[in-house]
């Protein structure tokens, strides 16, 4: 990391839900070495733990199921105000629409799509009471292009984009800034043990759906949050940023 970026979110607060591991767990490293105090939303407290004392400094852990929207918002109020919330927790269900069930698609919603919902509800009156905030959505290509065995999920992930628009147009007049970043196929822990399920020819069909034909970094979606986190980033809001290799073309 350039020196220059050492001290970028210095003086910021930031809150990651899902940080304790892959994507989130890069955003919360990059956030902290950038000088800003991270808060891990998540429900595994050794993962959690252990990152918050890998970062160091003032980040902290506050342990939640974000199925409980009670417990989420008493927790933000502990830890805030925050001028960052970046909404990155997310589930994933790979079946055909027909042999999925209601409770599946309550589930789905409800950590994909309500929980940001939930979360930037909470976060929103601090940032309009400062006149600054910055609101990053983790959502999926999924939720523009589809995904086949996925409806459910691609379905919330579409839903993040028009919610994420409508917060930059409600509070661009307090100097809130909302944007989504929609990775492509990753390369986490969780991607390699579907690989091993689906085989290689799985990992060749998603590196081949990219123009880069290659899987993207943790650090590589970690490095766009913290830009468009960034106070250099003001002018941007309301706005939908692959980090995809170029998946979106590809596919087009």
């Amino acid at each position: 990391m350039s020196m220059a970026f050492h001290s970028r979110a210095a003086g910021l607060s930031a809150l990651v839900t899902g940080g304790a591991k892959g994507i989130g767990a890069g955003v919360v490293r990059r956030l902290a070495a950038e000088g800003a105090r991270v808060v891990i939303f998540d429900r595994n407290p050794a993962e959690a733990n252990a990152l918050a004392g890998e970062c160091g400094g003032d980040t902290a852990v506050a342990l939640v199921d974000l199925n409980d929207f009670e417990r989420l918002r008493t927790l933000i109020a502990e830890h805030g105000p925050f001028d960052i919330a970046v909404n990155n927790a997310g589930v994933d269900q790979h079946a055909f629409f027909t042999r999925t069930t209601e409770d599946d698609w309550r589930r789905l919603l409800r950590i994909n799509l309500e929980a940001a919902f939930a979360v930037t509800h909470a976060v929103l009156p601090a940032m309009q009471k400062k006149g600054f905030g910055r609101i990053v959505n983790i959502g999926s290509e999924a939720g523009r292009l589809g995904s086949r065995g996925g409806s459910v999920y691609a379905a919330a992930k579409g839903g993040l984009i028009a919610f994420t628009k409508s917060i930059a147009l409600e509070n661009a007049r307090f100097g809130i800034t909302a944007n989504n970043i929609l990775p492509g196929p990753i390369d986490t822990p969780l991607l390699r043990r579907a690989v091993e399920a689906g085989g290689e020819k799985l990992l060749t069909a998603m590196q081949d759906a990219t123009l880069l034909r290659r899987l993207g970094s943790v650090d590589e979606v970690a490095a766009a949050v913290a830009f468009i986190a960034s106070r250099e980033a003001g002018y941007i809001t309301g706005e939908t940023l692959g980090v995809s290799g170029g998946m979106g073309i590809a596919q087009a």
